[in-house]
């Protein structure tokens, strides 16, 4: 389901500084079936106080190292792009999704709400009305419907190879 655990976001952040100085294009991309679902909930009913805060703090630190990245950042997204799953794509500079993607964030319906920065960006991509219409509702939001309402660029049946089309053309 591509959790984001604590050891995920560490590495992940790790990996991105380690790519700064290349300033190579990236491609975040997950599976088939999922893009990512967001963090462990199993794990995150285990922090309290200051380790909830730490983990809070290592989220919004890996998405701010995905928006500042020096070169472009894309989403190849496929599957389920829930919670912390979305705020990673919603920090990516682009996103491409299947037309099997579904996007959402859940929190509300976990009695939750992320503190890795979607809550700021998705307003910001799509307007208050309808960012606010999905944190609330914690519907499921479609490859189609989020194409329209400007969540995603494009949809296409191979996200990754089109992302790769994508950067190529723009070169």
């Amino acid at each position: 389901m591509n959790r984001l655990t604590q050891t995920c976001v560490v590495s992940l952040t790790e990996t991105l500084h380690g790519l700064r100085r290349e300033a190579c294009t990236l491609v975040i991309a997950g599976n088939s079936h999922f893009f990512s679902v967001g963090a462990n909930l199993e794990e995150i009913a285990t922090l309290k106080g200051p380790a909830a805060y730490q983990f809070c703090r290592l989220g919004q630190g890996l998405m701010a190292a995905i928006e500042n990245f020096p070169a472009p950042v894309y989403a190849a997204i496929s599957g389920y792009c829930m919670g912390g799953g979305l705020d990673l794509a919603l920090s990516c500079h682009r996103r491409i999704a299947s037309p099997n993607a579904i996007f959402g964030h859940r929190g509300a319906a976990l009695g939750l709400i992320t503190g890795w920065g979607g809550t700021q960006r998705l307003p910001r991509l799509i307007g208050k009305a309808r960012a606010l219409e999905m944190f609330v509702a914690a519907g499921k939001v479609s490859a189609a419907q989020a194409l329209r309402m400007g969540l995603i660029d494009r949809i296409a049946e191979d996200p990754i190879a089109e992302t790769c089309r994508w950067i190529r053309d723009m070169r």
